[in-house]
């Protein structure tokens, strides 16, 4: 079952070495356990998508100079995200704010141009059980 995804989510980038959070902003004004929820365009770089850390994608051109200075020995460089579309693909069924934007889920992806896949790890939201 999909869940929304909230501030303060964990996410993962298949090239990136560290886990990062997702940042959103209280814009919309809808929470779950008080944490702002994200939308598809929750997706802006270091506004929202913060590094994972270094980056070790030879497409990136940073780790390809590097790489490329190290006579071929792949070379990390910092991960400096960049997002230029929305996640997707969104709930079909939530939406929120004032332009009815779908909410991100658990599910949903979010790909950098370096060619690396952002996925939610943990969605942000804690779980609980009936007593």
């Amino acid at each position: 079952m999909a869940q929304m995804v909230c501030a303060n989510a964990m996410l993962t980038c298949s090239f990136g070495v560290a886990p990062s959070q997702l940042a959103v902003l209280p814009a919309n004004r809808v929470s779950a356990e008080n944490r702002p929820i994200a939308t598809i365009m929750d997706h802006i770089p270091m506004t929202n998508i913060m590094p994972f850390g270094m980056c070790q994608t030879p497409s990136n051109p940073q780790v390809a100079a590097a790489t490329s200075a190290a006579m071929g020995v792949l070379t990390p460089q910092p991960c400096v995200p960049v997002t230029t579309s929305p996640w997707t693909p969104g709930s079909f069924t939530v939406t929120i704010g004032s332009q009815r934007q779908a909410v991100v889920t658990n599910t949903c992806q979010l790909l950098c141009q370096w060619g690396g896949a952002i996925s939610v790890s943990e969605p942000g939201q804690r779980t609980t059980t009936a007593p």
